[in-house]
């Protein structure tokens, strides 16, 4: 917890305001046999943490391929999202859609403007030991935190995206190292030194 307290130190010291607290009930749906050829996958994303939940549909393409994607340090995919009403589980239900799994994502968030919208999630999964029972959800690897760094991007500046999001995350390399999804990089030897001198002096770190 002191790394994830730490890090959270930095990111608010990097952003300048506080940061955005994360609650997220997503489930997976899949299509049955009778929607096509083709296996269809979307995610729907309740956001506990507003007074009223608010519902977003939202559908992950595949990642870019190629020599150009191989040679660039983030993964760049397509992503399609909407809000929708809080009927639209039994919408996708009635089309023949099923509940492949749910989990709860819990952390916070902080957004920059830094050559591009760039969005860093520390979040930990949990899974329901029964079906939609968020208040029972258990960590899936407790002590585990996912780190994300996204920003979205157009086919024409992508490019500029990329430089923007790798440039930002040297700023964290004291205390983790962030790569793409499958590529593990190990424990990063300066992060108990680097977390400890920012729960020292509680942050301060400006950009």
């Amino acid at each position: 917890m002191q790394h994830v307290e730490a890090l959270e130190i930095l990111l608010q010291g990097l952003c300048g305001v506080h940061r955005e607290r994360l609650r997220i009930h997503e489930l997976c749906l899949k299509s049955g046999p009778n929607l096509g050829v083709a296996a269809s996958e979307v995610r729907l994303l309740c956001d506990l943490e507003q007074p009223e939940p608010t519902w977003t549909v939202r559908h992950i393409g595949g990642a870019m391929r190629g020599a150009g994607a191989e040679q660039i340090p983030v993964l760049v995919r397509t992503l399609n999202e909407s809000k929708v009403s809080k009927n639209a589980l039994r919408f996708f239900y009635s089309l023949g859609y099923k509940l492949d799994h749910e989990l709860l994502r819990v952390g916070f968030a902080f957004h920059f403007q830094k050559g591009a919208q760039i969005t860093v999630t520390v979040s930990s999964v949990n899974k329901m030991l029964k079906l939609h029972a968020t208040d029972e959800a258990v960590p899936v690897t407790p002590g585990i935190q996912l780190v994300e760094v996204t920003a979205p991007a157009s086919s024409e500046n992508y490019t500029e995206v990329v430089v923007a999001v790798s440039s930002f995350c040297e700023y964290l390399a004291p205390l983790l190292h962030l790569s793409k999804p499958g590529v593990s990089t190990g424990v990063v030897p300066t992060a108990a030194a680097a977390a400890a001198s920012l729960m020292s002096d509680g942050g301060g770190t400006t950009l």
